[in-house]
């Protein structure tokens, strides 16, 4: 009987400690929001950017915020909210923590998709936009197939997706290379993932495909628990674990797409949010939440850093680095478990 009443205490200190995670993630996001849309040539206080959030101000003040740079933050929340969900369940469906997006290619041939929309065939943004989201999802098809033996396991799709993120990166700097000057400058900007010059018409889209994907992802959770128990568990329990999967690559794959479309290939927050979620929360199973909210934190801070850098930078290059430290850092905490 106590060990059940432990249990029941030490279940409610670790849903306690999710919690107030999230909570704290919720908060930074949005107090590094704040700061971004008070960041520009005209700077305004974090007060007042508060007061015109909730109707009161001037007609400029309001015009400056939520016209010209409140659609910033909520790209930038959405995206990393997106991105940090896809890593979270590509890294527990293959059960290794480099399986996220921007390394299994998805986000590479995303950006395929929009280079050739930039260079080859030209259009504006709504059309480079469609064609990120089918160059990622013309990408996951070929991956999953590829990787399609008798079923789809976390470590083949993983490796063929590595495979296939190096041919496409072959591919897209052959591309920048070929291009006009002017166009390889803009595929080039593009590439690094930025938010600059982000409006409505990117974070309206964005929204409600984020309100049919995410419901849809936090739906997966219990599925994504039993998967990490190892396929025969996960038959064992009832899962059909095959086309489980095949749901979750697609929902997984739609929220790199999405995200990748509105704000560009923003590296290394898939693959840290999840991670830096699970560390924080200390709970096993799938961070679903917390990894959103925490990629979510993680572009809008990096978005602020990149504003308020002496030369202004894309909010990519910031994330870039960092998520380099990140890896090596990971690599060698991985190898030194393994030779323990």
């Amino acid at each position: 009987m106590s060990r059940v009443v432990r249990a029941g205490v030490w279940s409610v200190r670790w849903e306690v400690r999710t919690v107030a995670v999230c909570v704290a993630l919720a908060g930074v996001a949005l107090a590094a929001g704040v700061f971004v849309v008070g960041t520009g040539d005209l700077p305004i206080s974090a007060s007042e950017v508060v007061r015109v959030l909730a109707g009161q101000g001037d007609q400029v003040t309001e015009f400056v915020v939520t016209t010209l740079r409140l659609p910033r933050v909520v790209v930038g929340l959405l995206a990393g909210a997106a991105l940090g969900l896809s890593g979270a369940i590509f890294q527990s469906m293959s059960r290794n923590p480099l399986g996220s997006p921007d390394l299994i290619g998805f986000t590479t041939g995303s950006a395929t998709g929009a280079l050739l929309q930039i260079l080859v065939v030209g259009g504006g943004t709504a059309a480079i936009a469609a064609s990120s989201v089918l160059g990622a999802v013309v990408t996951a098809l070929a991956v999953y197939l590829l990787a399609y033996r008798g079923g789809v396991h976390g470590s083949r799709l993983v490796l063929v997706g590595v495979a296939a993120a190096a041919t496409l990166e072959a591919f897209n700097a052959y591309l920048v290379t070929r291009a006009e000057l002017r166009d390889a400058y803009e595929a080039a900007f593009w590439l690094t993932g930025s938010l600059n010059g982000r409006g409505w018409d990117q974070a309206l889209p964005l929204t409600l495909a984020m309100a049919v994907l995410v419901p849809a992802a936090l739906a997966s959770g219990r599925w994504l628990s039993m998967g990490e128990l190892g396929d025969d568990a996960a038959q064992a329990l009832g899962v059909p674990v095959q086309r489980t999967r095949a749901a979750l690559v697609v929902v997984g794959v739609g929220l790199a797409a999405v995200a990748t479309a509105a704000a560009g290939p923003v590296p290394f927050v898939a693959l840290a949010a999840p991670q830096l979620a699970r560390r924080l929360t200390r709970r096993s199973g799938p961070p679903l939440v917390p990894a959103a909210l925490m990629g979510a934190a993680l572009l809008v801070v990096g978005d602020l850093v990149s504003l308020r850098l002496p030369v202004a930078v894309p909010v990519g290059v910031v994330t870039g680095v960092l998520g380099g430290v990140y890896l090596v850092w990971l690599l060698m905490s991985e190898g030194g478990k393994g030779r323990a």
